[in-house]
């Protein structure tokens, strides 16, 4: 069974407002024992992410100057078929706003600048309808440890850390060959045995006989979507070429010639 985000993500959310101050959010972090959280405005929406990095950046940078909001490259939107159930908890946020109004006074943290000031924008976020292993490999392209979650109206309604995906890539060889073969015979028709599936390491290698070539890289990306698979080696043949149109053959009609009147 594939995996999606909402199955592994975790709800409960501790979360940072925008006015928090630099203290305050220290203080989520180490109570938690998280190494970061997403930054949501007043209704829940995720305006930015920040990190243990970002707090460390700020403490280092020269005092009683602000900073703009360290941009990203890009942010991923998946577009993805929806609704998404809507009644999981949204208690992202409270937990950050608690002493967000008494923390926030001190002289130091008024120094180091709020959540708003110090978090990366734009956040990437995910939907909980976007596969495991797809969202894996969108944290390694960017380089983060933390996916928010968001459902259609962009509020925050989980997180999906490092952990949480890595759960995907813990099936055995043999569960991913079972699934492949699965998949193959009902996608493609492929009958008993013209085509083996062997896995090691979560490396799948396709061997055998398909009718048509284009049926191939149709077999390699199917292998690909497979949860836990990460890569994939491909050896099949076809019987048919349809690739290509095929050539028109000589004509072999018989000429018919009339002889010259007399």
């Amino acid at each position: 069974m594939t995996l999606i985000v909402g199955q592994v993500m975790t709800s409960e959310v501790v979360g940072a407002r925008r006015e928090m101050s630099f203290k305050d959010v220290a203080r989520l972090l180490d109570r938690y024992r998280i190494s970061g959280l997403p930054v949501v405005d007043d209704d829940d929406k995720v305006v930015g992410v920040i990190s243990e990095t970002d707090l460390l950046r700020s403490g280092t940078a020269r005092s009683g100057r602000g900073r703009e909001p360290h941009r990203r490259t890009r942010s991923l939107r998946r577009a993805l078929p929806w609704p998404w159930p809507s009644s999981g908890p949204r208690r992202a946020a409270n937990a950050g706003a608690e002493g967000a109004g008494a923390g926030g006074a001190g002289a130091g943290a008024a120094r180091r600048g709020t959540a708003e000031q110090l978090m990366s924008t734009p956040a990437i976020t995910v939907h909980p309808e976007q596969r495991v292993a797809d969202a894996a490999r969108v944290m390694e392209r960017h380089g983060v440890e933390r996916l928010p979650v968001v459902d259609e109206e962009d509020r925050l309604i989980g997180i999906a850390t490092r952990r949480d995906l890595l759960r995907v890539f813990l099936r055995t060889d043999e569960e991913i060959r079972r699934e492949v073969t699965d998949v193959l015979g009902r996608a493609l028709s492929v009958p008993p045995g013209s085509v083996i599936v062997s896995v090691g390491d979560g490396v799948v290698r396709l061997e055998g006989l398909l009718e048509r070539r284009d049926e191939i890289p149709e077999a390699v990306g199917l292998a690909w979507r497979v949860d836990g698979v990460v890569g994939v080696m491909n050896g099949l043949t076809f019987r048919v070429d349809d690739t290509h149109p095929a050539e028109p053959r000589p004509s072999h009609r018989i000429e018919h010639h009339r002889l010259p009147e007399r």
